[in-house]
């Protein structure tokens, strides 16, 4: 979860509070404008998507005497690099208000309709997915280099928690895809990354938290939930491939041997259902293992038994989140909060996809 004061924490489970929004557009260095009217908006996140958050916003065609029609090249909301800084409020009615920042966006498309200017905003990884590589790109040095010579100076690397640096090997080369790449090393390193409400893509290790952050109940805060499951995509074991400096294969298995329902051996089915992971950027088997865990970590969450809550709005709610949901007709369940639509105006509720821990 974003962190907050205890006092915000405290006003989030009272009664009645009030919900702020304010976005300001910056170009470069420069601030278009600090305070963009917005009549409705939300944010989408979804950790299956490769760019997981997308931004909507309905602005007034003409407000304060303002035409918020991107009608020139600076205009605060046209599509020329324009961001937007997004600050959710969190007002107890004690005559001032906490602004908490939700992160940049990158301002995609703003086509006007009538009276409405219709704002979509994508998350800062937008830049490295429509960056294709020109030519190949061939790492060297190390797994820090490699991740700052893919993404940097689009994005600022923070790798102050990263997990142990190595040296990349000889000869390995990305051909188009930037975010491919980007992905690549990281899960063959391994390690995740976000980008932060302060607009940094931040690395770390590749773990799953089981501490829940965040209560879900029927009594303080869900308004509904409803369970589903899926056995499309499903796996029970991850196979990672990678070469040896002499040239040789070498390989990694990981099974799934988990209590949950697409567990190795169980009913789900017997056999091996293997995933496949190659990549030059491993070259031990203790490498190929490590990266087979965390591919399998991962995709073993996307499929496991999933709840759709629509909850009251909680402006600090992130992607991967642990949440501890409890409701009469499910019980007790732990899970990570996979998907979520969060309403940045008072006037919906907030819904959430919570996949169980296994």
């Amino acid at each position: 979860m974003i962190s907050a004061s205890a006092d915000v924490l405290s006003t989030l489970t009272a009664p009645a509070w009030t919900y702020r929004l304010r976005v300001e557009s910056w170009l470069g260095g420069t601030l278009l404008d600090d305070d963009v009217p917005v009549a409705s908006g939300a944010l989408d996140a979804d950790t299956s998507l490769n760019v997981p958050e997308r931004l909507t916003l309905s602005v007034p065609r003409r407000d304060r005497g303002v035409n918020w029609a991107p009608t020139e090249e600076d205009s605060p909301l046209a599509a020329n690099g324009q961001r937007l800084r997004v600050l959710l409020g969190v007002d107890s009615g004690r005559s001032y208000t906490t602004w908490i920042q939700r992160g940049w966006f990158l301002l995609q498309d703003a086509p006007t309709q009538g009276d409405t200017v219709s704002v979509v905003a994508t998350n800062l990884l937008q830049l490295i997915y429509e960056a294709r590589l020109v030519s190949p790109f061939q790492p060297t040095g190390t797994f820090h280099s490699a991740v700052r010579g893919l993404v940097e100076p689009a994005l600022t690397v923070d790798l102050t928690a990263a997990p142990t640096n190595r040296n990349v090997p000889a000869a390995v080369n990305f051909d188009e895809d930037r975010l491919a790449g980007l992905y690549e090393v990281l899960d063959a390193w391994p390690a995740t990354a976000r980008v932060t409400p302060a607009g940094v893509l931040e690395v770390s290790p590749a773990t799953t938290s089981t501490t829940p952050v965040l209560d879900l109940d029927d009594a303080r805060n869900v308004v509904r939930a409803a369970g589903n499951t899926t056995r499309n995509d499903a796996y029970n074991a991850v196979v990672a491939r990678g070469t040896a400096a002499d040239g040789t294969q070498v390989q990694g298995v990981a099974y799934d041997r988990s209590s949950g329902p697409h567990r190795y051996g169980g009913p789900f089915n017997p056999l091996p259902v293997p995933y496949y992971f190659a990549s030059p950027l491993i070259t031990t088997v203790s490498q190929a293992n490590a990266s087979a865990a965390t591919v399998l970590a991962r995709i073993t969450r996307q499929v496991s038994p999933a709840y759709d809550v629509e909850m009251i709005t909680n402006p600090l709610v992130e992607l991967g989140d642990v949440a501890r949901l409890t409701t009469e007709d499910y019980g007790l369940t732990v899970g990570t909060v996979e998907k979520f639509r969060l309403p940045l105006t008072p006037d919906a509720t907030m819904t959430a996809t919570v996949r169980k821990l296994t």
